[in-house]
Order: C-alpha cells, then structure tokens, then sequence
C-alpha cells in the first residue's frame, strides 16, 4: 500500500487520462475473456463462461485488473496463484505460458486450470496475464472431477504444479501428453488449451498498444493512483458501518463423507476505516471434498464485500482494509492431501452467505437475505454408442436470490461466487446423448418475506443411448438459505432419480453422491435452491401476494399460511379474512 500510494502522490495523472488507462485495463481482461470463451471447445466455457481473465503485478502478482466478464472468485485466487507462479518460474521468457491447477498454490479445484504469462515491455518484465477456465474433466475417480466420496486430493485429478507448458510460444509435447495421458477426453482439451493460451496472446497485443499510447511510466503511476483510490474507497465505505464486532454464520450440509452439518463461523470486527474477518471457530478439516484452501477462503470474502459495495472499483487497492485472520485448523484452510473439488462451487458461498449474516445485523439497509448460494455441479460421463466416442459433460444450475429492502430477489440468478449461467439445454442437447424432460421454476422456494426469495429452477434429463454414471456436488440440501429480520428460509436443493424400472434414490447426503449409472429411460431431477425472504412475511403487501398466487409461484393455501393473505375463488384480496390471519 504504501509503495502504490507514493508513486500516486509523485506522478498524479488527469482525471480523464486515468479513467481512459482504467478501461483500457478492463478491455484488455474484456477481449480475453471474450476471445477465450469464443474459441473454446468445451460448454462450459464458451457457454456457461466459467472463466476469467486479469492482469497482475510483475512483483508481488497483486491484482491490477479484471474486466466485466470474469468469475469474481477467480480474481482474488489468481492473485495468490500469480504469487505462486511468482516464486516458483524463475527464468520467465517473452510467449512462455506456465500452466498450473494445484489447489494449495493459489487456485480452487482441480477443474479450475490457470494460465500464466509473462508480459514484456520493451525487454522489461511489466506484468503477468493470467486466466483461469473450467476444464470438464482433469482425471479423478469419476468423470467431472466433482467425486462426492473423495478423501484425497489425488482421487481427484491430476495436480499440475506451475510449469511452461509453452516455451517461448512453442507447446511442449511431452508436459502435453502427460496431461492427455492422465484426463479423460483428452483428445478435446487441446482446443481449450489453445483457446485459453490464444485469449493471453490478445491480452499481450491489447496491453502493449495501451502502453504505446501512453508509454510505460504513465500507466505504471495509473495502475498505482488507481490503486490508491480503491483502497481509499473501501476505506470510505467501511466508515459508513458502526464500529463493533458482529457475528453471522452458514453451514454445508455435509462434506461428502461422514453425515454431518459443517459450520462456518464468521466475526466480524469493525474498526474506523478496517474491517477484520476471524473464522478461526469453524469446524476442524473434514474428511471429503468440502475443504476450502485459504486463497479459495480469501477470495470469498473479497467476493462478498464487492456484492455488498459494488461500485468499489476491482483491484488490490479494494482488499488491502480487509484483514482475514488465517483460519488454521479449520476446513477453511486445506492443507495436502485434503480433497477440495467443493471448495470453489460450495463453501466459497458459504463463506459470503456468512459475511452477509454478519453484517445484515449492521447494516440491514444495504444487504438482503441468503442467495441460493450453490453452483448446482452435476456432472455426467458416459459413452455415445451412435458417434462412436465418451464424453463428459459438466452443468451449472441457478437459484433465487435474496429478497431485499427495496424488492424480491431475483428469481434462477447466477451463483453467488460468479456471472457464470447454465448452459442452453440446446446445446448440451446437441453436444450430449442426453434429453432433457423439465427447465421450470421450482414454484414455491422463494422464502416468505416482505420482500420474498427469488425461486430456483427445477429440472430433469435422461440419457438417450448408452450408459453413464453420475455425480454431483451441490448444497443447501439440509437447511434453505437464510432468510433475515424475520423472513423465512428458501427452499431446500433436492436431488432424485427415478429409474425406468420404478424405483427411485435420493442421495444420503441430499445434495452429495457418486457415480450412479444410469441409462436410457432413468431420469435425474434437481431442485435448486430459492432465495431467503427479508423482513416478517406478514408484512408483504396482499397485492404482491395475490399476483405470486395468480403466476403460480404459490398455491392460495401456500398464501394463507406463509403470507397470511386470504384470497377468495377468483384470486381477490379478501380484506376481512386477510386480517384475521394476521391477527390485525
């Protein structure tokens, strides 16, 4: 901070000059993020837009900037990551890309693969481009990498630590078939590799016309003001919060592997212009895939405070007020060998949905009850009979989100944690054996409130042809998301299949199971989760109720006891019996 504060106060630039080097910044992140998506191969990142692009400090890999496209979670990880990559690439070269995935160094899961390159201005080291993509599958016990079951990192994945993958522009083939030898579908990955390694070049062409344009100084102090700014602008906010400690909490419905709720435990300490984040009295490491590694743990928090105060402008200048107590001996803080392929999708919310618990009891004005706050994974591996080959395909759900003091929450939002969306059911129609019977509103899961929960999404699919097996890692399957001031819980994550020969399976852990085969006539259902209701349901204007029943969110008995609102036969407000119910 202080380093990044003296250059602003030696070399102060324009407003206007600053503001055109801020969005040169963002554009440059803005056409990696589009060219990565455009020229991937696989849907969940051409079409679900689980990515991101950023740029990051040649020293210290601090963040600089992200444009408007990228995963929020993936900034503040690809920060720690850079750090990594940092230390452990000693001899970066123009047109080197160092690959890396490992969780402990920086990322999230195993899915989530990160691309690093060295930015060189006029021979000089400026700074590193980064990207972060979903790969469908990185090996593991079942196909998708998200195995319910898992109590060591190796079961799922291939690790990757920080190597060139290219060298001086030129793809190495033996790291290459190292990796295809070790995932499946490995023949469709080198178009994402190149995808994601072509979305970096765009990134070095764009950020060197900016610096022709303005020369390196200039935007170096840019980068530094803007910076500065930031910070001061958190600072800002943060004052706006009475000082004191404040306490919230969310639990995972379980880690996979042994039944039990997981606790996060949020404090919150406000002080003048910082805010401290202690987590430390949360459950101890777990057994299965729910642990969270610190920079995943981190990236949470950051994610959380920019929903809360979102015109903060995105860079390492927004974190620097924030001081999280590293939560050692916690689930939050994985160490090898603890498996984490929930930590990015799953406890990630959790941890936000503990920071909005918190600091609801301070600012309930500016906050909203609990989002449906899972990516719903689900992920199906099989082989298509017809084209001859096996894939795997890997989808994200929405849910509701919280209601608010000025309106509803939106209804199948994206996740907490990102801007990524579900993929058309058409395309995966089309890439995919697979039919998919219901895309509808989970009617209903939007929890009672003044302001009501958005809802969730229901839906159901089959496989066509062939065999598959398939896993998932969702939450919110024990508990809804929180409601607030009153407002009830949403509605429960549930999961179910029923096969053609009449029986059904739910999982034992509601939101969690692996490796189910299916075939063709089995249908797989998901309910995701609505959002949390804000404020004492009995104070929702009757009208607003009336028109939820008359749209069918909600039945008129539904109306009567969550609401208290009495409608006759033709969906009228009736006035009388409406006061009765809510005894006024």
């Amino acid at each position: 901070m202080a380093e990044a504060k003296d250059m602003a106060d030696e070399t102060a630039i324009d407003p206007v000059t600053l503001t055109v080097i801020q969005n040169g910044l963002a554009q440059v992140c803005n056409e990696m993020d589009l060219a990565f998506c455009r020229a991937a191969f696989s849907p969940v990142i051409s079409e679900a837009m689980d990515r991101s692009d950023g740029i990051y400090a040649a020293g210290d890999g601090a963040l600089i900037a992200q444009g408007d496209l990228g995963l929020p979670v993936f900034v503040g990880t690809m920060q720690y990551g850079t750090q990594a990559v940092i230390e452990r690439v000693t001899d970066p070269r123009p047109d080197d890309v160092v690959i890396c995935n490992d969780p402990y160094l920086g990322g999230t899961h195993l899915m989530d693969v990160r691309f690093y390159r060295p930015f060189f201005y006029r021979g000089e080291l400026f700074c590193w481009l980064a990207n972060t993509g979903h790969w469908p599958d990185t090996g593991g016990m079942v196909p998708g990498g998200f195995s319910a079951r898992a109590t060591e990192v190796e079961q799922e994945g291939l690790r990757l630590p920080p190597v060139k993958l290219f060298k001086q522009g030129e793809l190495d083939p033996e790291i290459l078939a190292i990796i295809q030898s070790n995932i499946r579908i490995s023949e469709q990955r080198i178009g994402d590799i190149k995808a994601q390694a072509a979305a970096l070049k765009i990134g070095d062409k764009r950020l060197t016309a900016l610096l022709d344009r303005y020369g390196a100084e200039t935007v170096k102090a840019a980068i530094a003001q803007l910076r500065a700014r930031s910070s001061q602008l958190m600072r800002a906010k943060i004052a706006t919060i009475p000082d004191g400690t404040y306490e919230g909490e969310a639990f995972v419905d379980s880690d996979g592997v042994v039944d039990e709720p997981l606790r996060i435990a949020m404090r919150i300490t406000v002080a003048g212009e910082e805010m401290t984040f202690d987590m430390s009295e949360s459950s101890p490491p777990c057994r299965g895939p729910m642990n969270s590694v610190i920079a995943t743990t981190r990236s949470s928090v950051y994610l959380a405070m920019k929903h809360i105060f979102p015109d903060v402008p995105l860079n390492a200048g927004t974190y620097e007020p924030l001081h999280i107590v590293d939560p050692r001996g916690t689930f939050l803080y994985a160490e090898y060998p603890r498996p984490v392929s929930g930590c990015a999708a799953e406890v990630s919310q959790r941890i936000a949905e503990a920071v909005f618990a918190a600091l609801t009891k301070a600012i309930p004005d500016q906050l909203f009850a609990a989002p449906a706050g899972s990516s719903g994974n689900f992920a199906l591996g099989g082989h298509d009979p017809v084209k001859g080959r096996s894939y795997v395909m890997y989808v994200i759900s929405g849910g509701g989100y919280g209601g608010y003091a000025e309106g509803d929450g939106l209804t199948n939002g994206c996740s907490t944690i990102g801007i990524s969306k579900s993929q058309p059911v058409e395309v995966l129609e089309q890439y995919f054996p697979v039919l998919f019977h219901e895309y509808a509103l989970h009617e209903g899961s939007g929890g009672a409130g003044a302001s009501r929960g958005g809802f969730g999404l229901n839906y159901a699919l089959s496989v066509r042809r062939g065999e598959a097996r398939a896993s998932m890692v969702m939450d919110h399957g024990r508990t809804g998301p929180q409601g607030v001031l009153g407002g009830k819980d949403g509605g429960p994550n549930r999961v179910r299949v029923d096969f053609a020969d009449g029986k059904s399976h739910a999982p034992a852990h509601l939101s969690k199971d692996q490796d189910i085969a299916i075939g063709p006539g089995d249908v797989v259902r998901v309910s995701t989760p609505g959002g949390g209701g804000y404020g004492a349901p009995f104070a929702r204007d009757p009208a607003k109720v009336a028109a939820d029943v008359a749209r069918g969110y909600y039945s008129a008995e539904e109306a009567a006891a969550l609401f208290g609102v009495a409608l006759d036969e033709g969906g009228v407000v009736d006035a009388a019996a409406t006061a009765r119910l809510r005894g006024t």
